[in-house]
Order: C-alpha cells, then structure tokens, then sequence
C-alpha cells in the first residue's frame, strides 16, 4: 500500500530540485530517512549537499533524526542549514 507526502523545499534546495514542493508516493511505514533517500533518487541535484552534511530536513515542522515514521499526509521539509551571526 503507498501513501502521499507533499515535500517542500526551501532556498538552495528549491534551486537544486527546480521547485519549491512537490507530492510524492512512498510505501506505508516508511520512516524519514528512507523518505529522504527516495527524494534525493528522485531530485538528484541535492546529493552535493546531503554528501556535504548540510542537507537537513523535518516532518511536519519538527527536526527529525530520521528513524521516526513517515505517515500519509505528511508534510515534509528539505532545506540547508544556514549560519550567520
């Protein structure tokens, strides 16, 4: 059985993925990294920053490590991490 995400991408990953969100399917009980690994299949451009360790990403507005399950409707986020001061 599959279920629907909708993914956003924020600033250099919406660059990177040539939109700002998107509406994926992926396999019931998947959990967030997995998910993550099918977005980055789908939207190849975003690995230099995934392999650079400034990829990061939350479902439904929270951080996550990645072992939390992805559920039907969720909302998935992708940006990069940002440093200033």
């Amino acid at each position: 059985m599959t279920m629907i995400i909708k993914v956003l991408f924020f600033g250099a990953t919406a660059d990177e993925a040539g939109t700002a969100k998107a509406e994926i399917d992926l396999e019931d009980g998947i959990v967030a990294e997995a998910a993550l690994t099918e977005i980055l299949n789908r939207y190849p451009k975003l690995t230099a920053s995934r392999e650079r360790g400034s990829l990061l990403f939350a479902v439904n507005q929270e951080y996550v490590k990645g072992d939390e399950l992805v559920r039907d409707g969720d909302e998935l986020a992708v940006f990069t991490a940002v440093s200033g001061g």
